[in-house]
């Protein structure tokens, strides 16, 4: 007598549903987190037409490095509050807090209170991109964890396309206000996140909470993270910290660090700034509003193409050649050609610049001393945040001074020196790495 099938699915199958619903309420979060972003800069061009709150060029340049400032912060204090509070926590405030402080904008009734919320944005904004990607991570199914991540990272573009289209569609009729209440939605989004979302694997079980864990990971047919031998305490996190300038190694670190500020000052420069500098070049509003979302289709395709080219034939190599290829795209930008040359131009930019500098964060990560790659990835992040601040800024400066035609060319330099540091420290660390090897080999030979 044969016993009745299941109906009940196996549990791989069950878990890779769970797992799937994981991931993508991460990609949600994230895809908010690239609406608020982008929205600032889709409706600067609006803001400083109107001459909003009596906004001028290097003003709205300022308001722009508010938000990056923010997400400086944010970032440097995602690792600490996770640890206490868990990552699932932690999400859920990020996107109430720039939610809220979207709102705070869309009140606005001066540059104080507007910049205050592009601040607050900037905090929420900043701690939840590092915890989305550990949260994945620990969900991604067996072998897919880059995969996952790469397709966590096409929801910002997403978020900066949607920013488009919301600029498009609401600024002219209604006015810029809507825009950012279109911004207040997520907090729709936040008790679902709190609900379906499960804690951070890696959370758990630094916590002890290992009983838990385990039956999550069985739920989730994922694998369940190992346990650190012990605790890593501030001294430790310090002595990683010193252990990059040890000997030559500072060469190298600098390096990484000052390639990583030229990355994300183009960047940030070039996302808050688009728009903008296009109308300033002859386009009109709606077509300055096009160029955003083909440049983030063009940042979605680079993703899922860096990341294959970079297994095959490095990362520190495709980093260069991706920031070599972005200073040429967004020089010809401020040569005014036919349309559709254009727009194949900012689409072929989006596709290296926004992957360009993940490829520096691959490089360190791969490069690094798998005891200190932690710190060296977060630090050269860090560092290159700063960039972050400084392009907005700069940018707002040039248009201030009737230089809006110098602003593509001064990202483009951006992109050469990021692609020289990059260089320089790849060729520095395969030198290093060679000359270890031929130590080891003629050790053993004695």
């Amino acid at each position: 007598m044969s016993s009745s099938p299941s109906t009940s699915p196996p549990r791989s199958a069950r878990g890779s549903r769970l797992a799937a619903l994981a991931v993508g309420l991460c990609w949600l979060a994230v895809l908010f987190d690239g609406l608020d972003m982008f929205i600032y800069g889709s409706v600067l061009p609006h803001l400083l037409a109107t001459k909003t709150f009596g906004l001028t060029a290097d003003q709205a340049g300022d308001l722009g490095s508010y938000a990056t400032f923010g997400m400086l912060v944010g970032a440097l204090a995602a690792g600490t509050v996770a640890d206490r509070i868990g990552r699932k926590k932690l999400m859920v405030t990020c996107v109430s807090l720039f939610s809220l402080a979207s709102g705070v904008c869309a009140l606005a009734d001066g540059v104080a209170v507007f910049g205050l919320g592009r601040t607050l944005a900037g905090v929420g904004l900043g701690g939840l991109l590092p915890t989305a990607i550990s949260m994945v991570s620990d969900y991604a199914p067996r072998g897919r964890a880059a995969l996952v991540i790469g397709l966590l990272m096409t929801a910002h573009h997403a978020g900066g396309i949607l920013s488009a289209y919301v600029a498009k569609w609401l600024v002219e009729p209604v006015g810029w206000r809507a825009a950012f209440w279109v911004c207040v939605l997520p907090l729709l989004f936040v008790p679902v996140l709190a609900r379906l979302l499960p804690e951070s694997l890696s959370f758990l079980v630094a916590k002890g909470r290992t009983e838990e864990a385990r039956a999550l990971a069985a739920r989730h047919d994922v694998e369940l993270p190992a346990a650190k031998a012990g605790k890593e305490g501030a001294t430790d996190r310090w002595t990683n910290l010193v252990n990059l300038f040890r000997g030559g190694e500072w060469i190298q670190t600098l390096l990484y660090w000052v390639a990583s500020f030229g990355g994300l000052l183009l960047v940030y420069g070039v996302a808050t700034w688009l728009p903008t500098l296009m109308r300033a070049e002859g386009y009109e509003l709606g077509s300055a509003l096009s160029f955003v979302v083909v440049f983030n289709l063009g940042g979605i395709v680079g993703m899922l193409v860096a990341g294959r080219a970079a297994d095959r034939f490095g990362a520190p190599r495709i980093s260069a050649i991706w920031f070599a290829l972005t200073a040429a795209g967004v020089y010809l930008l401020s040569v005014h050609m036919p349309m559709g040359v254009t727009m194949v131009v900012v689409f072929l930019t989006g596709v290296f610049l926004n992957s360009a500098q993940t490829m520096i964060y691959a490089t360190v990560s791969i490069r690094s001393h798998p005891d200190q790659r932690a710190t060296a990835v977060g630090w050269t992040s860090g560092m290159g945040r700063f960039g972050a601040v400084f392009g907005p800024w700069l940018g707002g400066q040039l248009l201030a001074a009737n230089r809006g035609d110098w602003g593509f060319t001064a990202f483009a330099l951006a992109g050469v020196s990021s692609m020289v540091f990059i260089g320089v420290a790849a060729l520095r660390g395969s030198r290093t790495a060679g000359e270890s090897s031929t130590r080891q080999e003629l050790i053993g030979t004695h």
